[in-house]
């Protein structure tokens, strides 16, 4: 069962759909996110990416700074600045 996954920067919402696994560099360090994953907060690096695994394919998108949020809801992506690079 995907995860519900939402990318957004103060500027706009850059990209909202569903995902099989995530991954993003934070300052502690890569992680990755399955559905169901333990909550978390965390505080992405700048100048960063954040890939996702999609039924419809691979999104990457670019993101500079902001955090990682996961909940039994799903997965926020709060970025100072972001773009979808690949995919969408």
């Amino acid at each position: 069962m995907p995860m519900r996954v939402a990318i957004v920067s103060p500027e706009a919402e850059i990209w909202t759909g569903e995902a099989d696994r995530l991954v993003a560099r934070t300052l502690e360090g890569e992680i990755g996110v399955l559905p169901r994953h333990a909550p978390m907060l965390g505080v992405l690096v700048n100048d960063g990416e954040v890939r996702l695994k999609t039924g419809g394919g691979d999104v990457v998108a670019k993101v500079d700074g902001g955090f990682i949020s996961v909940t039994a809801e799903g997965v926020s992506i709060l970025a100072e600045q972001a773009e979808i690079t690949t995919g969408a």
